[in-house]
């Protein structure tokens, strides 16, 4: 599908007129939905006047995931990471042809969006063609800078509420999400050539690259991911005090987002550390479960 879309609307797309924004706005609500199978319930959670913008938003990080992460080769995906990073800059200065950035530019005015935090996301997308090993948690921590924390800085200003304190919390939450999405994700990354658990406590426990290749779940594998997940729980626990800084109407998605991370921990700990032979996720049941204590602790204040 996104093979579809890059020859429609890439770096190499045939000339033809401009989509209408209506047409930018439904491609990008479209895509949300289609890429992403949580948006349609989360995005009902958001006040109705921010879910396209959402979509736009979200958009744009697909898009420039896809482009690193699709094409199968990390030249060609450099190359059209700068082509994605000239036609964001020429959305800010009101030059543009391609839907999702016809649909951004709205929200980059309505919001007044700074530049910085979609530049920053390149960043990762980049170093993701350049570095498949880290070496210590700082590092990662890092990485989680440029990949994460900017989504977070993102959804603070379409929820017109960017101050430092909630920046801080922000990025606790977004960098736990991203490490919680490594721990779950052990297998796809290692298929796409990666490893995101540090190399320094890969050694600690004695799980080498050959067990990667082999996809063992040994007691090794086991005690170093426990002692990870234990790690981004940590990250995971500003999602109430976030929940309670937040404008009424952004108090739950936030509060959702934050108690997802942490039940994914949960699954993978009751997986006992397997995330070889079965990728851990949150059931449906388990998933309205979720949505009701959140939407009591964000109502309610039982934090």
């Amino acid at each position: 599908m996104f093979a579809d879309d890059l020859k429609r609307y890439g770096l190499r797309a045939a000339q033809s007129p401009p989509p209408s924004l209506r047409q930018s706005r439904r491609y990008c609500r479209r895509l949300a939905r289609r890429r992403y199978e949580n948006f349609t319930a989360v995005s009902r959670l958001l006040p109705r006047r921010l879910r396209q913008h959402f979509s736009n938003v979200y958009a744009y990080c697909r898009w420039a995931d896809d482009l690193a992460d699709e094409t199968g080769d990390p030249k060609r995906s450099l190359a059209l990471l700068g082509w994605w990073e000239k036609q964001l800059r020429e959305c800010y200065r009101g030059r543009t042809t391609h839907p999702v950035f016809i649909a951004l530019a709205e929200t980059i005015r309505r919001f007044d969006v700074p530049l910085d935090p979609f530049l920053d996301l390149l960043v990762a997308f980049r170093q993701d063609q350049q570095i498949t090993r880290y070496e210590t948690i700082e590092q990662l921590l890092e990485y989680c800078r440029w990949s994460a924390n900017p989504v977070g800085r993102l959804v603070l200003y379409l929820g017109e509420c960017h101050t430092p304190d909630r920046v801080r919390l922000a990025d606790s939450i977004c960098t736990g999400l991203q490490l919680a999405n490594f721990c779950q994700d052990v297998a796809q990354d290692w298929r796409r050539g990666r490893i995101y658990l540090p190399q320094v406590d890969c050694r600690r426990f004695g799980y080498d690259e050959a067990m990667f290749a082999r996809g063992e779940c040994n007691d090794a594998f086991r005690q170093l991911l426990a002692v990870h997940v234990d790690q981004v729980e940590g990250f995971l626990r500003a999602g109430p005090e976030l929940s309670a800084k937040m404008p009424a109407g952004m108090r739950l998605p936030v509060s959702l987002f934050a108690a997802g991370g942490l039940a994914i921990l949960e699954a993978i700990r009751k997986q006992n550390y397997d995330v070889w032979s079965h990728r851990p996720t949150i059931s449906r049941p388990e998933k309205l479960r979720l949505v009701a204590r959140c939407w009591w602790k964000s109502h309610f204040g039982k934090q």
